[in-house]
């Protein structure tokens, strides 16, 4: 049995607790807490200079564009940015593999104990069954062909079959899949776990409105046709099971209205951010004042659009842009990620669960210590 305590400990399910004291197995399972010292048994006491909380849910990220760091443009806006990816992802499998390991090692090292992963191939399994992290796989599937809908589901299907678990079949975003491919999504999915790419641009609105800027002009030429004359949000919402638990990933122009638009329709949301790669890519973040901070989740995306992928990091972007307290940051980081992801065992220190322990100092390193 370990006995650790620091400056404050953060439990995320309770408020938190200056000096307290974790009691905890050596397999990482909380037994207890202590809200002071002098209630564990004496010399038995870790002492740590800092803070300790649950380690970190990403709750977004894309394993397989490890090998892409450096090499996208940067600030040029959604459209330029997807149309060269496919002009970079194919390099030898020997260094994306490398590239991914590495990948999944710095995650780790940044107090990273589960991962919500986007996979198009399966080029990442095998390092997710070896690895420590915890990853919930997304397969993800994009055409805008109705004609290929089926051909299409059916390639994602036999990916999932040889996918780790938890896993889950879904689509790119509103913009990238047809209504058929939708409909084919919704009834494979109904009550599990989505997760979507939503208004990452502000022309992803004007595509659907009124079939107008950027990302219309770049997806005309592959016969798009799907103009609703309502927001990407509800267009896409509208396709999907309100039974299945939905993770939006991005947000970056989202609306006030959207955001009240799907409590008033009764859809489960977690809004997940990823605050660097929207500096990245679209140099703009939400406005996060209009999320409930209970139901806010952050992701690092990928090192196509990230310099690392630390969830601390991102952090530090949401605390100077934002008036939330450490409570509510550290929440984000854990609690309501595990809770996006489904995986009950982590994010905060309730007694029977194996969450992790970071030690931060300073809000500017972190440790896993346990």
């Amino acid at each position: 049995m370990r006995y650790l305590s620091a400056n404050y400990i953060f439990p995320l399910h309770i408020n938190p607790i200056k000096e307290g004291v974790i009691e905890i197995t050596e397999k990482g399972e909380i037994v207890s807490i202590f809200k002071s010292r002098t209630k564990a048994p004496t010399g038995k006491i870790e002492i740590f200079d800092g803070v300790l909380c649950p380690s970190f849910v990403n709750a977004h990220c894309h394993l397989e564009l490890s090998h892409l760091k450096d090499l996208l443009p940067k600030k040029t806006g959604l459209p330029d940015f997807i149309s060269k990816v496919p002009e970079k992802r194919n390099v030898e499998m020997s260094d994306i593999k490398k590239a991914m390991k590495e990948a999944d090692t710095l995650m780790q090292k940044n107090g990273i104990i589960a991962v919500g992963d986007i996979s198009n191939t399966n080029h990442s399994f095998v390092i997710k069954e070896e690895s420590e992290i915890a990853y919930h796989t997304f397969v993800e599937i994009l055409s805008l062909d109705k004609d290929k809908a089926e051909v299409v589901f059916n390639k994602g299907l036999e990916l999932l079959k040889n996918c780790p678990k938890p896993n889950s079949i879904v689509p790119h975003a509103t913009y990238s899949v047809s209504p058929k491919l939708f409909s084919l999504l919704k009834e494979e999915n109904n009550g599990k776990i989505v997760s979507i790419h939503n208004q990452e641009t502000k022309s992803e609105d004007e595509l659907f409105t009124n079939q107008s800027g950027d990302l219309y002009e770049f997806l005309k030429k592959f016969g798009w046709e799907n103009q609703s004359g309502i927001s990407a949000l509800q267009t896409s919402l509208l396709q999907m099971s309100k039974k299945s638990q939905i993770i939006l990933v991005h947000n970056t122009f989202t609306s006030h209205q959207d955001v009240k638009w799907t409590k008033e329709n009764n859809y489960s949301i977690y809004w997940c951010t990823c605050p660097k790669a929207n500096l990245c890519i679209e140099n703009s973040l939400p406005d996060y004042s209009i999320f409930d901070p209970e139901k806010l989740c952050i992701g690092t995306d990928s090192l196509a659009s990230n310099s690392t992928l630390s969830i601390l990091e991102e952090l530090k972007v949401l605390k100077e842009n934002t008036d939330f307290d450490l409570n509510t940051l550290l929440k984000i980081a854990c609690k309501n990620g595990a809770e996006a992801l489904g995986f009950k065992d982590l994010g905060t220190f309730e007694t029977g669960k194996t969450p992790g322990v970071n030690l931060i100092k300073n809000f500017h390193e972190v440790k896993r210590i346990l």
